[in-house]
């Protein structure tokens, strides 16, 4: 009888792919993913960068992998895990409150936008307004509990990240201006950090537990990777975007069998709509779920 798709994806123990160009060990499990991102690039125009990567085997894909694009509000996920990081050492205290003026607030505050003044927000609830609804002075107040973006990207290099970077706060980080590094991560290395959040051990037990339920909680990516992706999996996530048709989303996933998947989608330079680049990442979403099945 033929092989599986899980029996396919054996094949590809210990090896990355890059670009569209894939393996002849790949097989069907690289090449409809493949096909799917390369024409919804062309479509779309400008640049799409992705990587997708299976935990414990290391089994991975990406194209335009090692390409910089702008990080844009999925910063907030690795700052949110940078505040537990401390926590987790006895450094912070997820109770501890935080009160902040109305000269502290930055466009699109949702929930910041409310709590002005005292008693003002615990450092958690800021945390989880700035996963669950991308609040931007909420990510602002996170960098502040971590020494900046300094703190950030220092913290990212601790845990193994030697690519992504945070050089400035919202909303200015959001540029997005094609060929500046600051702020930019690349899909490869994007996915691999996730992986060691919310999968690996770069937290606490409790802590990555706590980060995965905030990022599970996403209220603004209904539309994305949730609307691809097989209903079957559980799925965190963080989204962002910004100036010059960006839009990105950063993702850990569990499959109802084997183990969990991390992706991390990036679209950048086009004048696609919101609506087209948001309906591009639910149909590389639904290309993953085939690539994975059984």
């Amino acid at each position: 009888m033929p092989p599986t798709r899980r029996a396919a994806l054996g094949l590809l123990a210990g090896s990355v792919l890059y670009g569209s160009r894939s393996a002849s060990a790949a097989g069907a499990w690289s090449d409809g993913l493949a096909a799917t991102v390369e024409t919804i690039e062309a479509r779309l125009g400008g640049r799409v960068g992705m990587a997708v990567r299976e935990a414990d085997t290391g089994r991975a894909w990406s194209r335009r992998g090692d390409e910089r694009f702008a990080l844009t509000s999925t910063f907030k996920a690795l700052a949110a895990a940078a505040v537990l990081a401390r926590v987790d050492r006895g450094e912070e205290r997820l109770d501890r409150s935080v009160v902040f003026a109305a000269g502290d607030l930055v466009p699109y505050s949702p929930a910041t936008e409310k709590r002005v003044g005292a008693p003002g927000m615990t450092l958690a609830e800021i945390c989880e307004a700035a996963i669950t609804l991308s609040d931007n002075t909420a990510g602002n107040l996170m960098l502040d509990a971590i020494g900046g973006p300094v703190g950030l990207t220092a913290h990212i290099r601790s845990i193994g990240d030697t690519t992504t970077r945070l050089d400035r706060r919202e909303p200015d980080l959001n540029t997005a201006i094609p060929g500046d590094p600051r702020d930019t991560t690349t899909p490869t290395a994007m996915a691999a950090t996730i992986e060691r959040l919310v999968v690996g051990d770069a937290l606490s037990p409790s802590s990555r537990a706590r980060l995965e339920a905030w990022m599970t909680a996403d209220r603004v990516a209904d539309g994305l990777l949730r609307a691809g992706l097989p209903k079957t999996w559980a799925i965190a996530d963080k989204t962002g975007a910004g100036g010059n048709g960006a839009r990105a989303i950063v993702a850990a996933t569990r499959p109802p069998a084997g183990p969990p998947v991390t992706i991390a989608i990036f679209i950048a330079e086009t004048s696609a709509s919101m609506a087209e680049r948001n309906a591009a990442i639910a149909e590389i979403g639904a290309a993953i779920g085939q690539a994975f099945e059984f």
